[in-house]
């Protein structure tokens, strides 16, 4: 192994850590049915050891209707069958911890599954009842309350409220893809339950004590298993206005009805409590995408959440002065909490950045994923290249998703009617969703599977056959891989004590350069231009996206110096 877990094992170890998603459904299918599952993962827990991360991000494991790939949670304390039980989840811990790996697993509490059995009971009471309380039941508005109780929208697409009969506790008719909510069946005027995300996903209503209660349970039973920390999905939206107020466009201050209410961060503090009370530094990371770093950073305060994900560094354009600027913006604001940054390219929401960056606009946006726009995959390949030496020479914590290291990109091709994420029914068939950069892995052989499952089993989703050139087997010992590439530079950023360090340097550098010292002994160039450029003076390179020849960096590269 190229290193020893020594970074993982000691004190603060989230703030420097290389963090590596999985997404179980499309890791590894041990059991042939076409379904990444933890036998896969456990099967390759020697090829992360190999690749030298810290420790992996579970995207969710538990059981579910799978409305939304597994974030409509139907059991917290469970693991989804597909993927395997919880004895098996407890051994692939305890087996990663063996090899100096920790496990964090996600954690959805804004929503919960419309198959949870709160929600069927809430279903089956009345209104006012204690178990609609729970969540957020209310009339609707206009005529018979046929309208909506407010204007909130879904992140899918459509109304973010369903109606539900209020005299059997029956589900209405479905909605239409991005229309208005459901009819009510016949009798008594029904209630609306609202939900951010799919008709699947009723939110729960934090100011409910049960609800805290129920969640403070859930952190202690995994932690109780052996879990390192939480990443916790959709983290600004728990807090609600309690009257539910339309959300005005227009409005310039006060509090957004939903997001980033002050009332969510009183929720983490009782949460940091709980993990602070557990032994070995459990950690709790927010997935919270707020434009302001800081608000963003009082999430971060010391008895919050021990880091946050950063959107705006995800989101940037492969552009020095953009670049520098996310970056001056993040190490400062997370300075005044003392957070540690944490810098991610890609996740298994967004548009992979090998396409990205092969694009004209190198930007990424949630709302505009631009599924099918040209990319020019020998330039994103090698701006991804030079992009991880950026990411892995920064101050703070990494985060790799699943294939970020053999350079696949978005497949952008899937026939439609194998298309999974709601978002592509919920847009009534406008925007094709995340499906392209969740295809599953390719670990050997020339042909699909490629060695993600038994020979002859049919992944989920069909891979590219051009990725025969990109599995695990192929470039593995190839120096010229992004494999080798990504393997070299874990293990640098482990052994270099000048990675430890929060210490950075900005260095004069000409334009649309980047180049910056870390600690005394290492200097980083990242060259975005269209030209070659010479090289400060050095004793050496540690490593570089490719070859350096008479001491000129090619454009879209980057190197780490030597300046011992």
């Amino acid at each position: 192994m190229p290193h020893s877990g020594q970074s993982a094992a000691s004190r603060d170890w989230w703030r420097t850590a290389a963090i590596y998603e999985v997404y179980v459904r499309s890791f590894a299918d041990g059991d042939g049915d076409g379904i990444g599952d933890l036998a896969g993962v456990r099967a390759r827990l020697p090829y992360l050891a190999e690749l030298g991360v810290d420790a992996i991000w579970f995207a969710p494991w538990y059981p579910s209707p799978m409305a939304d790939a597994g974030y409509d949670v139907a059991d917290y304390r469970a693991i989804e069958p597909l993927f395997g039980s919880l004895d098996e989840a407890e051994q692939l811990i305890a087996e990663a911890h063996g090899l100096g790996i920790r496990i964090i697993i996600d954690i959805v509490p804004n929503h919960g599954s419309d198959q949870q059995q709160w929600f069927a009971d809430a279903l089956a009471g009345q209104a006012g009842s204690a178990e609609r309380a729970r969540y957020h039941f209310r009339p609707g508005r206009g005529a018979g309350g046929s309208v909506p109780p407010n204007n909130w929208t879904s992140e899918f697409g459509g109304t973010a409220w369903s109606r539900v009969s209020s005299t059997d506790g029956a589900p209405p008719a479905p909605e239409a893809p991005g229309g208005p909510g459901g009819r009510a069946a016949a009798g008594e005027p029904a209630e609306w339950y609202l939900h951010l995300f799919s008709p699947g996903q009723p939110d729960f209503n934090w100011a409910h004590p049960a609800v805290r209660a129920e969640f403070a349970d859930v952190l202690r039973f995994w932690f109780d298993r052996g879990v390192d920390g939480f990443r916790i999905d959709s983290a600004a939206l728990l807090a609600k206005d309690p009257s539910l107020a339309d959300l005005d466009p227009g409005q310039a201050g006060g509090e957004h009805p939903y997001v980033d209410r002050d009332g969510v961060h009183g929720i983490y503090r009782e949460w940091r409590r709980i993990a602070d009370s557990y032994p070995g530094e459990r950690v709790l990371i927010g997935e919270v995408w707020l434009p302001d770093a800081e608000r963003l950073t009082r999430y971060l305060r010391p008895d919050e959440l021990h880091s946050a994900f950063n959107f705006d560094f995800l989101c940037c354009a492969w552009d020095a002065t953009r670049l520098r600027e996310v970056i001056d913006v993040t190490l400062d604001s997370h300075a005044r909490v003392g957070a540690p940054a944490t810098w991610v390219l890609s996740n298994h929401d967004v548009v992979r950045h090998v396409t990205r960056y092969g694009r004209a606009d190198t930007a990424f946006s949630m709302s505009d994923r631009r599924i099918g726009e040209p990319s020019d995959r020998e330039l994103g390949t090698r701006r991804a290249r030079a992009a991880a030496l950026l990411t892995f020479s920064l101050p703070g914590a990494v985060y790799l998703y699943q294939g970020d290291e053999l350079g696949l990109w978005e497949v952008e091709d899937i026939p439609d009617e194998l298309l999974q994420d709601p978002f592509w029914e919920r847009s009534g068939h406008t925007d094709r969703g995340r499906d392209g950069c969740r295809v599953p892995l390719p670990w050997s052989g020339k042909q699909p599977p490629f060695g993600f499952g038994p020979e002859g089993s049919v992944p989920w989703l069909p891979q590219p056959t051009q990725w025969k050139d990109l599995t695990a087997e192929t470039e593995s010992g190839d120096e010229g891989s992004m494999l080798e590439l990504y393997r070299a530079a874990l293990r640098l950023r482990h052994e270099e004590p000048a990675f430890a360090s929060g210490e950075m340097r900005w260095l004069d550098s000409p334009a649309d350069v980047l180049s910056y010292r870390r600690g005394d002994d290492i200097t980083v160039v990242i060259n975005l231009s269209a030209h070659a450029v010479g090289l400060p003076a050095h004793n050496g390179v540690l490593i570089s996206s490719a070859p350096v020849v008479g001491g000129m960096l090619a454009p879209d590269c980057a190197a780490w110096l030597s300046t011992r």
